[in-house]
């Protein structure tokens, strides 16, 4: 019998819910895995209704995210464009001990994800959330071959900085890891650069300009790498995702996810600042 998915939103016709059931019956686990209920906490005007979109994708609309939780064996958390609800949405869900994922970004700042990770620890919950970037083909391929990572640039776009800025964030922190201290933004909100300054010799950038595509360069003391296409990256999250329901355990550190919660929250105070550098908190 197939373990049955459980999804969580704020408004349930938004892309992320409209597309990765189809990416999940084209996985390698799809015979283990269905997506099996839905609950959404509003219909916005012009958008399709719970009772309409579950009836297009074949799923059981529910009454309440608490019946979506009992009901199902994995739970998504959704909201991909609204993080403020992430917490509430996932309350239920974090004390239920089933495992969790969060979509992107995960929580807005470190305390937040921390209070997210501190509740599913308390309950033995598996918590994950994660970028689809982090598992592009080439990215995945890459981080295999290069031996500690000093300075990492990365560039992309999407609609604004705030929600989008999250892909470049969760690329650098893959391959530089936690402990940066500082931030500093120039540009304006249309055409950014962010400077992440550690405490040793590592450093990253970023570059956002809205239509850009998603690039990383990437250089140790004695290597570099050259990263201009990512591929299969959403395919990819949905198999990771089921393959974290699958063993109950986070592929992504929980360091990481919380500092990448952190340095976008910083990054975007410092849209306001341009120039000053911010601590990342």
């Amino acid at each position: 019998m197939k373990k049955k998915i459980g999804f969580i939103d704020l408004f349930i016709d938004e892309w992320h819910a409209n597309n990765y059931p189809k990416w999940i019956r084209e996985s390698a686990l799809k015979d283990e895995f269905e997506v099996a209920m839905a609950w959404e906490k509003y219909t916005p005007e012009g958008k399709k209704g719970l009772q309409e979109w579950c009836k297009e994708q074949n799923v059981t609309p529910a009454a309440s995210l608490e019946e979506v939780v009992d009901k199902c064996d994995c739970i998504c958390v959704l909201a991909p464009s609204n993080p403020e609800v992430h917490e509430e949405l996932a309350e239920y869900a974090l004390k239920s001990g089933k495992p969790v994922y969060v979509d992107k970004p995960f929580a807005l700042g470190r305390a937040a994800a921390q209070r997210m990770f501190d509740l599913a620890r308390k309950h033995n919950t598996p918590l994950m959330s994660s970028s689809a970037l982090r598992f592009s083909n080439e990215l995945m391929e890459k981080s295999k071959q290069l031996h500690t990572p000093l300075f990492v640039n990365t560039c992309g776009g999407g609609g604004n900085f705030p929600e989008y800025a999250i892909h470049q964030i969760e690329m650098i922190v893959s391959l530089l890891g936690t402990g940066a201290q500082m931030l500093q933004v120039c540009g304006n909100k249309d055409r950014l650069t962010v400077t992440v300054r550690y405490p040793d010799q590592r450093l990253a950038t970023m570059n956002y300009s809205a239509f850009w595509g998603f690039k990383l360069n990437a250089a140790t003391e004695s290597e570099v790498c050259q990263i201009d296409t990512m591929s299969a990256i959403f395919p990819n999250l949905l198999q990771k995702i089921l393959e974290f329901y699958k063993a109950g355990t986070s592929l992504i550190p929980v360091e990481e996810t919380i500092e990448i919660a952190a340095i976008l929250d910083a990054a975007v105070k410092g849209m306001s600042e341009t120039s000053e550098w911010i601590q990342i908190d």
